[in-house]
């Protein structure tokens, strides 16, 4: 089967294709006749493109195939001609569609979930929705995801009574928390703004967090690129909703600066019920989940193996990153004789569970090439929440990058919301004599 992959409208094709499916999905379920002129508003989705974000739900092609658009979605931000209802701080979803042939599928669940990320990178605390009372099967999948009831909020239009439900975005850990569950092997405090330098291994621990307001901003800004400069290595500030002054995103980019990556940190509040739940047996079955308070050997070799993607990373700079904060490390291990007689078995796959506060900080998530799709990633996913609990967290978050839809879903089928969203912005090398970063 075609995996669905949901998207900004890419092309006028997806955009024409998304305005006439969702005529088509309204006229299928008698939302609308053939006379009626909001068909003419439905058809237009090159105007939802251009003042909202118009998604869609496309299909990937088999060989010999092209990409069919079987779903659509509006995301309308306060104050545009599309939100009918959205108070400040809101984004309202509008027009969901799904063709009638690619129903029952989970494109609408697809569409919807994408509209709750989405949300966190526009910055919205809440996004509301209209729906018909008649609309028992979507009811169902607005409540799974967690949209709750606001009667007091239900309208009219003309004789039709809509009722309004609304999804609000859960805490996030914030980058306080955050840091100190990945903490830079130095740390230089840049009159407040704290700069990471780890001699370049990953971004996290080799990045600028900025959540001090600073009085010279340009004065300051420039006084961290002295500071790379001097290590031949590029200025990389994180960007999100804590970062100060709030525009600092924009004034970089002014200076030259430009995206690199970008993630979004997801959330679960109520650790213990996961903890709890039933564990699938058909990926537990197959390897045994084994936890320590350091890294080992095969700990360490199995996450840099795929994380390095061929590669020869500092093994010690990771490892000294990795002592920086209180952890778990789980290791996966499949038996690699037939009869089972081996009492180690081969490591496939590896997870990190940090702790801050009450969080526990889930990262280091790999599993070996041979070994996936087979249940190991939520197998040790379920283990270090389990482990985590019983050390007293009882709440937890993780980072996964927007493309990563595989890590995404998987996520989301284990309970986790997206709570914030933040980006990399990097300036190139600018090299200098002097003192070495770190």
């Amino acid at each position: 089967m075609s995996e669905i992959e949901v998207r900004v409208a890419q092309s006028d094709a997806e955009v024409t294709a998304a305005g006439a499916l969702t005529a088509e999905a309204y006229h299928a379920d008698r939302l609308i006749d053939d006379g009626d002129e909001y068909r003419a508003e439905l058809l237009d989705a090159r105007r939802r493109a251009d003042e909202a974000t118009l998604l869609v739900a496309v299909l990937t092609p088999e060989p010999g195939h092209d990409a069919v658009v079987v779903g659509t979605v509006t995301l309308a931000p306060v104050g545009t001609s599309y939100a009918e209802i959205a108070e400040p701080g809101e984004v309202e979803i509008r027009m969901l569609a799904v063709a009638p042939e690619a129903r029952r599928r989970g494109v609408a669940e697809a569409l919807v979930r994408a509209c709750l990320r989405e949300a966190v990178v526009l910055g919205a605390q809440r996004v509301v929705l209209s729906t018909l009372e008649a609309m028992v099967t979507a009811h169902r999948l607005y409540e799974r995801l967690g949209f709750v009831r606001v009667p007091e909020r239900d309208w009219h239009h003309e004789e039709i009574v809509l009722h309004v439900l609304t999804w609000t975005v859960p805490e996030a850990p914030g980058a306080t928390v955050e840091t100190a569950t990945w903490r830079p092997l130095v740390v230089h405090d840049v009159a407040g703004w704290q700069a990471g330098a780890s001699g370049g291994f990953t971004r996290r621990a080799n990045s600028v967090v900025a959540t001090d307001e600073p009085e010279d901003v340009a004065a300051r800004i420039a006084e961290v690129e002295d500071l790379y400069a001097r290590a031949g290595r590029p200025s990389i500030f994180r960007i999100g909703r804590e970062s100060r002054p709030a525009g600092l995103g924009t004034i970089l980019g002014a200076r030259g600066y430009d995206r690199v990556s970008g993630a979004i940190v997801m959330v679960r509040t109520d650790l213990a019920a996961l903890a709890d739940a039933p564990v699938d047996a058909s990926g537990s079955s197959l390897v045994t989940v084994r936890a320590a308070d350091e890294p080992d050997d095969d700990w360490v070799r199995c996450w840099l193996d795929v994380k390095a993607g061929g590669s020869a990373p500092d093994r010690s700079t990771a490892v000294a990153i990795l002592a920086g904060s209180p952890a778990l490390y789980l290791t996966a291990y499949a038996p690699t004789d037939p009869s089972g007689s081996d009492p180690d078995g081969e490591p496939v796959g590896v997870i990190r569970a940090a702790f801050a506060d009450d969080w526990v900080a889930l990262a280091c998530l790999v599993v070996a090439g041979h070994a996936r799709r087979r249940g190991v990633a939520q197998t040790l996913t379920r283990a270090a929440v389990r482990a985590a609990t019983a050390r007293g967290a009882r709440r937890a978050f993780l980072q996964v990058e927007h493309a990563n839809a595989g890590a995404i879903a998987l996520y989301e089928a284990l309970g986790f919301s997206p709570a914030e969203s933040y980006d990399y912005v990097a300036r190139p090398v600018r090299k200098l004599a002097g003192a070495v970063l770190g």
